[in-house]
């Protein structure tokens, strides 16, 4: 089990019901679970991914701890140009792809 964060802006009213029967809502869009294990985080990325397929509208990220990945971080996005962790002279960045 491992700490996992929903961040969402500009979605729907139904993303805040669902999330924040699953999690903490800490502060507006910013969804926090101490403990959440990989199965129900897939099945809430699924479920939230899914509408944002259908409705189109906002952007979500997912970040949880993952001790395989550059930082021991995981991250998920839909809405926004995709972001990548990287580890670069042990410094942790954020590369983003570049709209054209």
């Amino acid at each position: 089990m491992s700490l996992t964060v929903i961040i969402t802006r500009d979605v729907q009213g139904r993303y805040r019901g669902f999330l924040g029967s699953t999690m903490l809502e800490l502060a507006p869009g910013v969804y926090v679970s101490p403990r959440m294990n990989k199965a129900v985080r897939e099945r809430v990325w699924d479920v939230v991914s899914g509408w944002h397929a259908q409705l189109g509208q906002g952007s979500i990220t997912l970040l949880w701890r993952d001790k395989s990945a550059p930082g021991h971080m995981s991250v998920k996005q839909c809405g926004e140009p995709s972001k990548e962790l990287v580890e670069v002279d042990d410094l942790l960045l954020v590369r983003r792809a570049i709209k054209t």
